[in-house]
């Protein structure tokens, strides 16, 4: 599919429910990227993706992003902070749209497209609805294929390209310029901090690309790939059938697990969310353990102990009855849960991609092993 528009609330709601799917445990708020949609759908602004060959070889694009933690907050807390620095209503509501803006006028060029960073349920439909209120496209695909935690962590990064010139926009007016960073990995730090000091979230715009010098990095179709899963999801849950196994005929997906949240922890440190899901066993996994750690996504597994899947494959955890895909903001002690295993892109299993996304870069001193070898022994 070359180009798509959505039209109707009801192919958003598909669309950011197979865009939190991909998002596998983090990739933003669905609730608050479903209500940008529906705004936009209600002002009659154009949603549309397209496809990269649409675009000529000399056309600019740009990436763009929230940047901050997933981690619930606390209003009260927060709304105590902001009085202390005197801030209050956000001034820019659509910070992201104001990051490309900010973009354009510093690099004096016109973005001809939008290209996601990753998928999630609010980190899709950002870019899409920001950029559709500025006229400007998003192309179908992202530079991930799955939601990551670091920027070090998307395909440009990993192929050495610099995300600068940067551009951070928070809610509340705050503009900054990242010019030059002294590595990708301190570009990350700094934009988190922005994240934490605007109480949540930043906007930011950055990876100014020709189209044919993105052509080489972006993981093609995923916009297109998210509605697909998210309609197979809702359309099993309406006609009665098992909207898991829907799921993962549609993506892909092996079923790793199923189970009830017994045990969570987690903490917001340093512009993430940490922690780990416990899940106990039910029908075939009866009296089997499966552990889940996350840092902001879900990124390693072990059953009864032992290691299991981890990225850079996908990890996507989902309510068995519902289907709906659930974010680690979200999820429960006493949900009963599906956790479903995606192969990740060729890109992310490179010897270069597995230096920042598998197990040991995180901290265990685990050896990545593709899902699929695990699953063959299993």
């Amino acid at each position: 599919m070359s180009r798509h528009t959505l039209t109707s609330e009801q192919e958003c709601k598909d669309f950011v429910r197979g865009c939190c799917f991909f998002g596998v445990g983090g990739g933003g708020d669905p609730t608050a990227g479903l209500q940008m949609l529906k705004e936009d759908l209600a002002a009659d602004i154009e949603l549309t993706w397209i496809d990269m060959d649409e675009l000529d070889e000399g056309a600019m694009t740009c990436c763009a992003w929230g940047m901050g933690s997933i981690a619930p907050r606390d209003p009260g807390r927060t709304r105590k902070e902001m009085d202390r620095f005197g801030v209050n209503e956000p001034v820019h509501p659509r910070n992201l749209a104001a990051a490309v803006q900010e973009l354009e006028r510093y690099a004096k060029v016109k973005i001809e497209a939008i290209i996601p960073l990753e998928p999630g349920g609010r980190n899709t439909p950002n870019p899409l609805s920001s950029g559709a209120r500025l006229g400007i496209p998003i192309a179908d695909g992202d530079y991930a294929g799955r939601a990551i935690p670091e920027i070090v962590q998307i395909i440009p990064c990993i192929s050495g390209h610099k995300p600068w010139p940067a551009t951070s926009v928070d809610p509340f007016g705050d503009v900054l310029i990242i010019r030059k960073a002294a590595t990708a990995p301190m570009a990350e730090r700094i934009g988190k901090y922005l994240a934490v000091a605007a109480f949540g979230t930043v906007g930011m715009a950055g990876f100014l690309m020709t189209a044919k010098e993105a052509r080489k990095f972006i993981v093609r179709g995923t916009a297109s790939r998210s509605l697909s899963v998210g309609r197979a999801i809702r359309k099993a849950r309406e006609a009665e059938n098992d909207p898991v196994a829907a799921a993962a005929k549609a993506s892909g997906a092996h079923i790793l697990f199923n189970g009830v949240v017994s045990e969570r922890q987690w903490e917001d440190r340093d512009g993430y969310m940490f922690g780990t899901n416990v899940i106990s066993g039910q029908e075939a996994f009866s009296g089997r353990e499966m552990r889940i750690w996350f840092k902001n996504e879900n990124h390693i597994t072990w059953i009864d102990g032992k290691p299991y899947v981890t990225s850079p494959d996908l990890i996507v955890v989902m309510d068995t009855k519902t289907g709906e895909p659930k974010t680690n903001t979200v999820l429960e002690k006493g949900m009963l849960v599906s956790v479903l295993g995606i192969p990740a892109p060729q890109a992310l299993r490179t010897p270069q991609a597995l230096k920042v996304l598998a197990p040991q870069w995180f901290g265990f001193e685990i050896p990545y092993r593709p899902m699929e070898e695990i699953i063959r022994e299993d």
